[in-house]
């Protein structure tokens, strides 16, 4: 493991809450290289339970687009797909649960996944679903605002039309502007709280706090090689999405697989 531990010795001055939270490590690409390699492993030992995950992702995406244009909210069709990756960690979670299996050598089925799954509602992981919720929500709500704001005097009443005022207007440029720099902000707010919270909460007895700052940690010890993360998953989600939202089967499984194993190398085992 090319990861390098920070922080093995607590401070004296620790509060007691404070010395149980996990310790975290230095990550490098190698460990990305590596755990991209054993996502891909983990795919390939059980690629329909795997893929069943992202199929079940990928025909959500289309439902929801399918339910804009039927509602006649044309414009909200590009900011829930560009949005639609925020909620890809929640979605991940059974892949998760896999992975760890795998590592530990135990046989499961569908029954098993599927159940460890249903339980999560009685445990912190339901909290973090809320803060993805949530902060999905606030992304669609900026953008009706910005599009209110700025786009106040346009109008389009089929997708077509929305898509030549956003990408052929002037107006339609500073709405794209401003809508990608608030969505990168909050992109990066999501991505920094839950990169290693949700398999954490999913592994651990913790609550859904202490497991957002252990995310935090991971991202501050190592900005640079986690910024390069974020832009994998997110260059690949939203290539998945192209081919009608059917890249997912396969790229949404190797993702969760591999945020699992770079999980395990970012934070250290729990004693005992």
């Amino acid at each position: 493991m090319a990861s390098e531990t920070a922080g093995s010795t607590p401070p004296e001055n620790l509060t007691p809450q404070q010395r149980d939270m996990p310790q975290v490590n230095r990550i490098t690409t190698d460990d990305i290289r590596a755990s991209l390699k054993a996502g891909f492993s983990d795919f390939l030992a059980r690629p329909v339970l795997s893929g069943f995950f992202g199929l079940f992702y990928a025909v959500f995406g289309i439902l929801l687009v399918w339910a804009l244009i039927w509602l006649g909210q044309i414009w909200m069709i590009i900011p829930a797909i560009v949005g639609f990756p925020l909620v890809a960690p929640f979605a991940a979670a059974g892949l998760y649960e896999m992975s760890r299996r795998l590592q530990q050598g135990e046989s499961f089925g569908w029954a098993e996944i599927l159940s460890v799954m249903a339980n999560q509602r009685k445990r912190e992981l339901g909290w973090m679903a809320f803060v993805t919720l949530f902060i999905f929500w606030v992304w669609i709500y900026q953008v009706r605002l910005w599009l209110a704001i700025i786009l106040q005097n346009a109008s389009f009443s089929d997708f077509d039309g929305f898509l030549n005022t956003v990408f052929f207007t002037p107006q339609g440029w500073i709405f794209l502007a401003v809508g990608t720099c608030v969505g990168a902000f909050l992109s990066a707010v999501l991505f920094s709280v839950t990169v290693v919270a949700m398999p954490l909460l999913l592994d651990r007895e913790t609550n859904f706090i202490s497991a957002m700052l252990t995310s935090l940690r991971v991202v501050s010890e190592s900005p640079a090689v986690m910024l390069s993360w974020a832009a994998i998953i997110s260059v690949t989600i939203l290539l998945s999405l192209v081919p009608a939202f059917l890249g997912l089967i396969f790229t949404l499984p190797i993702l969760g697989h591999t945020t699992w194993h770079l999980y395990q190398r970012a934070v250290a085992p729990a004693e005992g």
